[in-house]
C-alpha cells in the first residue's frame, strides 16, 4: 500500500518531518478481510488500530451470545484500550465486519515513539480523553434510553450504520433479538407514515 501513517489527513500538520519519518517507519497500514479478528478474549492487545476504511466491532461471548457493544468506522480509534495499556488479557473480541484498512499501532512502537516524540504522545492522550468521553455518553444512554431510542439515536448519529452492518449485529448491539429490532423498525416506519 501506498499510503503512509504520516499522509492521513491532519498528520502534516501535526508531525514534524522527524516524526512523520520515524511514525511511517513503524506503523504500517493493511488490510484486513471481513470476519478478521484483530483480538480474541484471553490474549494481550500488542496492537491497538485506527479505521482508514471500513468497519470493526467490539463484542463479547456471554455464553455463547455475542454481544456487540461497539461499531468502529472511518476515523475512528479501535482498542481494547485496558488490555493494551496494562498489557493484560482482553475479555473481548475485536472483528472486522467488512473489508478493512487499518493503521497499525503496535504497542513496541508506540512506546518507542512516546519516548522520542513527548507532544505526539500528548496528542493521543488528548484523542483517548476525547473517545473516553463519547464512550460515557454511549453508556449512560444506553442505560437510561429504551431499545426503540437507542435505535432512533442511531438512525440519526450513525446512519450509515443501518446499511452496512448486519440487523443481527445491530440488534445486539441495541440489546434486543433481532425479531424484536424488526419490530421497532417497523413501528418507527408506521409512526413516520402516518
Amino acid at each position: 500500500m501506498d499510503l503512509k501513517p504520516s499522509q492521513l489527513p491532519g498528520m502534516s500538520e501535526l508531525l514534524s518531518p522527524e516524526e512523520a519519518r520515524d511514525m511511517d517507519r513503524l506503523v504500517p497500514i493493511k488490510r484486513f478481510r471481513k470476519g478478521s479478528v484483530l483480538l480474541k478474549a484471553g490474549d494481550v492487545a500488542t496492537e491497538s488500530w485506527y479505521c482508514i476504511e471500513g468497519c470493526v466491532h467490539m463484542y463479547y461471548d456471554v455464553d455463547g451470545d455475542l454481544r456487540t457493544t461497539e461499531f468502529y468506522t472511518e476515523g475512528q480509534a479501535v482498542a481494547s484500550l485496558y488490555s493494551f495499556i496494562n498489557q493484560v488479557p482482553a475479555n473481548h473480541y475485536l472483528a472486522c465486519v467488512e473489508d478493512s484498512t487499518l493503521v497499525v499501532w503496535r504497542y513496541a512502537a508506540e512506546r518507542e515513539l512516546f519516548g522520542k516524540y513527548p507532544n505526539l504522545e500528548s496528542s493521543c492522550r488528548v484523542s483517548v480523553e476525547s473517545d473516553f468521553g463519547e464512550h460515557q455518553e454511549k453508556l449512560a444512554s444506553f442505560l437510561t434510553r429504551t431499545p426503540e431510542q437507542r435505535y432512533m439515536d442511531l438512525m440519526e448519529q450513525r446512519p450509515d450504520l443501518l446499511q452496512r452492518v448486519p440487523q443481527y449485529l445491530l440488534a445486539s448491539y441495541l440489546g434486543v433479538t433481532p425479531e424484536s429490532l424488526s419490530r421497532i423498525r417497523k413501528r418507527i416506519l408506521s409512526k413516520a407514515a402516518g
